[in-house]
């Protein structure tokens, strides 16, 4: 059976591919997309895949550009931030040093079902009136060169189609069609696996004790929506709440220091927490019976060389790259490729030569990739350091929300004016951040404090909360400018506060400063 020429076909209807789609009809209400999906829809809820947390830039993406804030409300989980437990071998939860945020932050995040919710964007592309089809299988695909269309053969329980199509998106997640075709895995340099699994149960963190004071710490007192993260050397555990009522868990380690075949069933990865997280194990052994489905991942992390083509077609999602899960980034960058091959289009339909566009957002796309990247890479020793890795996540956090998350919210990702004139401060902030990483990795080396029972809340530090508070504000063009001026010497003045704070420990760790220290940005009330 053929098929009428498309002019856009996307390999993979899963939550970037899906995504891709309604953002496209959104911007290009007149588009003939077709989506081709080997899974069929319904899926099963809290047996799907993992990525069920979102952060600042992706839960915007969801709300903001598609309009789906609805749903998100309605369905799944409004997360009370990351949290972090420095826990490693210990029982007792509540007597160690705990990083979070005492109340909800401003700007929204979300713990969210992939079953469902990816349910939900399959319907919801139909009834907007895109193609999507489920159960149908990618037999053949070539793709054109100078301006020829490219050419799909497809089958569902239709029979066998062939399509043609203007454009070709890879959203196909790890099957990776064409990342595979061309060759351009790359090895980012960052080695780390991954095991997890859902447990039909809510595995309640808030229930570990009967510590009236450890509760009351937060408000309200319900540290089971956040991403759970129970920290020790080279590794972290997640526990994760869906809206369907079953958890997410997972574990995450450095290739080197965790061996992947001493977690890669069940049994082995509860007898490993067991002995890493025994509260956390106690709790999973207590719902045993409930688990739904197990998982692992060796060496997850990778690069793309290539992934805007002049030749109409483009990656997104897993299909192209993929970072970490530790700071749940993998939306984000769902979002930022997605808008950036929206953009592509959109210079294709006006008539434009799409080459120097793909070039450009290219370069930025891996701007971001390979800063972000530094978060992760060769990070994972210092992971269980109390003292370190709290300064590492506000920094962190202060990167992201101060650049990268101002860019989206304002909708600049391809305002190529504005990034070659902001060009100084946005290389000065990454350079910074190359530095800070190091930093961290030198001061986990030069020793670090014992975890103990207190809570580091990061509502206390006024100028985290303020920035997390403007990421919706309505910028003009002057007003982003001086935004990201303004964002860069707060960096700075980070950077060198928690310099000073690193010396304490060793003098050696004591490098030229900005000269504008702030050294009460780091006291938690």
């Amino acid at each position: 059976m053929s098929d009428a020429m498309r002019e856009a076909v996307i390999l993979g209807g899963g939550l970037a591919g899906l995504c891709l789609a309604l953002q496209l009809r959104g911007e290009f209400p007149d588009m003939d997309i077709l989506v081709i999906e080997r899974q069929r829809h319904p899926l099963q809820s809290a047996a799907h895949k993992v990525g069920e947390s979102t952060v600042e830039i992706g839960a915007h993406y969801f709300d903001h550009t598609l309009g789906l804030r609805e749903h998100l409300d309605e369905e799944h989980i409004r997360k009370f931030g990351l949290r972090y437990f420095f826990s490693d071998g210990r029982t007792d939860v509540e007597n160690t040093t705990e990083l979070g945020v005492s109340k909800i932050l401003p700007a929204p995040s979300y713990q969210l079902d992939r079953g469902i919710f990816e349910t939900f964007l399959g319907e919801e592309a139909r009834r907007r009136g895109i193609d999507f089809r489920d159960g149908a299988t990618v037999k053949s695909f070539n793709v054109g060169t100078h301006g020829a269309a490219h050419e799909v053969r497809f089958t569902d329980d239709n029979g066998e189609h062939h399509v043609s199509s203007r454009w070709l998106l890879d959203a196909s997640g790890r099957a990776a069609l064409l990342r595979r075709r061309f060759d351009l895995t790359l090895d980012n340099g960052h080695h780390a696996n991954a095991v997890w699994f859902r447990m039909d149960a809510m595995i309640d963190i808030d229930s570990w004790n009967d510590d009236a004071d450890w509760r009351g710490r937060v408000s309200p007192p319900e540290r089971w929506r956040s991403t759970n993260h129970l920290m020790g050397p080279g590794y972290w555990a997640w526990l994760i709440p869906l809206g369907s009522g079953a958890h997410s868990i997972g574990i995450v380690t450095d290739a080197k220091m965790h061996p992947l075949d001493g977690m890669r069933d069940f049994d082995k990865a509860l007898a490993w927490l067991h002995e890493r997280q025994p509260a956390m194990g106690r709790a999973i052994e207590a719902e045993r019976d409930t688990l739904l489905d197990f998982r692992f991942l060796r060496g997850y992390s990778h690069g793309c060389k290539q992934l805007f083509s002049a030749d109409r077609w483009a990656l997104t999602g897993e299909a192209g790259t993929f970072l970490d899960p530790f700071y749940s980034p993998g939306s984000d960058f769902i979002a930022i490729a997605n808008t950036y091959i929206v953009a592509l289009i959109g210079h294709d339909r006006a008539g434009r030569n799409v080459a120097p566009y793909a070039h450009f957002y290219e370069k930025l796309y891996f701007s971001f990739y390979e800063n972000t990247l530094a978060l992760f890479r060769n990070q994972y020793p210092l992971f269980g350091n109390p003292e370190v890795l709290p300064t590492k996540v506000i920094w962190d956090y202060a990167y992201y929300w101060g650049v990268l998350c101002q860019l989206m919210f304002q909708q600049r990702l391809t305002d190529l004016d504005l990034l070659g004139e902001m060009r100084p401060q946005l290389e000065r902030a990454q350079a910074l951040n190359q530095r800070m990483q190091q930093l961290f990795r030198d001061w986990h080396q030069a020793g670090g404090r014992q975890t103990r029972r207190e809570m580091l809340d990061q509502c206390s530090l006024a100028w985290f909360a303020e920035l997390n508070r403007g990421l919706h504000d309505p910028l003009d063009d002057a007003g982003l400018r001086a935004r990201l001026r303004e964002n860069v010497r707060l960096l700075e003045g980070i950077a060198d506060a928690i310099t000073l704070r690193a010396a304490a420990t060793d003098a050696k760790l004591h490098a030229p400063l900005s000269g504008h220290p702030q050294p009460m940005l780091f006291e938690f009330a």
